[in-house]
């Protein structure tokens, strides 16, 4: 649902589509598309979009011993990766410190995990950090000190305010890999009370649309599966091939999208698979496209995320 106040608005269009509405501060605004399906903006109200390349993204694969797992296989035909883990850091995190990409706004973390089967990360603790979880394939087990214990699969967010101190488990417990991208995104005030939620994931809320998933928590325009204590929003599509959206950020704000499956065209820039996009500038008009699509749990798509939060100065990474 879209309050009159939220941060993002969007529409669908395709090839057939002669006109994309979407609403912005409770007044409804039509923009034209061209016979080719093409979305008519001016290209003055289109926020900055760079590029930020898979192999940007530093990749960890640490020890298994370090996470309470087994050797890993000499050979397993379930693994698709040699280790256990392979994890791609968006900004700086364990062994990774780059002091041009600490962060993007109030996202301290990103970290895009693939886990293969009957591994986790045995327990370990957190605090005052909002933990969002968001399942791409496969089944994420979690367990808490808060007696909290479920399986969720694609689609789904897993979040946590660990407030004042939280303990948990996440695993793999089936006979197939697990991909599930974890954010960290600071709270408003620290020492909050620990609290753990989840959402299933629906996939027709997300094809060809766009999904909200997560919205700030004082926030009353808009009502979303996930409520964090933090003015930050993240949504979700899948893709067809071709299909687009139309999305609009407003003046004051920033977003980080990743691809995470097949690949799209954000304002005409070329985004593959684990590529990501810093949003910057003054705000505007985002066309996302599928230019590609790959083959996954509910079929074949193109799959994006994006958070959007306050925009603070000089937001994004300087090191390229």
């Amino acid at each position: 649902q879209i309050g009159h106040n939220s941060h993002l608005v969007f529409s669908v269009c395709n090839c057939f589509l002669c006109a994309v509405a979407f609403w912005s501060f409770n007044q409804p605004k039509v923009f034209a598309s061209s016979s080719t399906g093409d979305l008519l903006c001016d290209a003055s109200m289109a926020p900055t979009v760079k590029r930020i390349p898979a192999e940007k993204l530093f990749v960890s694969e640490p020890d298994p011993r370090w996470f309470g797992n087994g050797p890993n296989p000499s050979s397993d035909p379930t693994w698709t990766n040699p280790n256990w883990l392979k994890s791609r850091f968006h900004f700086s995190f364990a062994e990774y410190n780059n002091l041009a990409n600490q962060d993007f706004g109030v996202l301290r973390v990103m970290n895009d995990d693939l886990v293969q089967p009957h591994r986790g990360f045995g327990t370990h603790p957190h605090r005052d950090m909002e933990i969002i979880t968001y399942i791409v394939h496969g089944k994420l087990t979690h367990k808490d000190s808060m007696g909290t214990e479920e399986s969720l699969g694609r689609g789904s967010i897993q979040f946590m305010t660990a407030g004042t101190g939280i303990r948990h488990s996440e695993a793999n417990q089936e006979d197939s890999p697990l991909r599930f991208i974890q954010t960290w995104i600071v709270p408003l005030t620290p020492g909050l009370k620990p609290n753990y939620g989840s959402c299933s994931g629906d996939a027709q809320q997300r094809k060809n649309k766009v999904m909200h998933l997560v919205s700030n928590v004082l926030d009353k325009s808009t009502t979303t599966p996930v409520e964090i204590n933090q003015d930050c929003d993240a949504f979700s599509s899948e893709l067809d091939l071709s299909a687009k959206v139309m999305l609009e950020l407003p003046p004051g704000r920033q977003g980080y999208l990743l691809c995470v499956e097949g690949s799209l065209s954000v304002n005409g820039l070329e985004l593959k698979k684990h590529d990501a996009c810093e949003i910057t500038g003054s705000g505007g008009f985002l066309e996302v496209e599928a230019t590609g699509v790959e083959e996954t749990e509910t079929g074949l798509v193109a799959h994006f995320l994006l958070f959007t939060m306050k925009a603070v100065p000089n937001a994004g990474r300087s090191d390229f």
